[in-house]
């Protein structure tokens, strides 16, 4: 295995991001397979028992690198949200854009944080949990935004919780589509996105 810059960068005190950090890069070089405890000190440089004073098994080490990818995404939300550049409906399709774009670009993280390895067995941590929620529950923030400005097609459809579960839902499945491989040409994603736009809003001129 090479030997990782996560060596020798971290400083007192921040070496369980450190690991998460470096815990991430194994998972998307290797697979989740290859992540351990074991192979995750010898890649920051640090005792075989370091990573147990922050994890105490891989499910904690998994957990917290979904958690991790949870408050990317939440991030990412903001950032477009928050853009005083952008139209209504152009912070509507950064959503889109950005959503594809962020599982595209980590599909091993993407995988991990949907996937059944946690979610199924219901071995979350309750960290992990307030992170996927609070990305939800932004995301529903947004719905009702776009609600409230008309955007939406469907004038009577004004349950928010539902309608955000419709439209994660949508960009989730083309996103696994893409990482999945079986939409496999990435120069369709913009077309794409713009059929979604017209899919869920109004015409401009409606």
């Amino acid at each position: 295995m090479k030997s990782s810059p996560v060596k020798s960068s971290y400083h007192h005190g921040d070496l369980r991001s450190t690991l998460i950090d470096a815990a991430c890069e194994i998972l998307n070089d290797s697979g989740i397979v290859d992540v351990s405890l074991r192979k995750l000190a010898a890649k920051v440089g640090v005792s075989r028992a370091a990573p147990y004073h922050h994890f105490k098994d891989k499910n904690e080490l998994l957990c917290a690198m979904a958690e991790k990818g949870f408050s990317q995404l939440d991030d990412i939300f903001r950032v477009d949200f928050d853009n005083t550049v952008l139209t209504k409906r152009d912070k509507f399709r950064a959503f889109i854009r950005s959503y594809i774009q962020f599982a595209e670009e980590n599909p091993e993280l993407y995988d991990l944080m949907f996937g059944r390895t946690i979610w199924k067995h219901e071995v979350s941590t309750q960290e992990l949990k307030y992170a996927a929620y609070s990305c939800f529950q932004f995301q529903v923030g947004m719905t009702e935004e776009w609600q409230k400005q008309g955007l939406f097609h469907n004038k009577k459809n004004d349950n928010t919780l539902r309608a955000s579960q419709a439209l994660w839902g949508a960009v989730h499945g083309i996103a696994k589509l893409f990482i999945d491989g079986i939409y496999n040409n990435a120069d369709q994603i913009e077309e794409i996105c713009d059929v979604v736009v017209d899919m869920f809003l109004k015409k401009q001129d409606e």
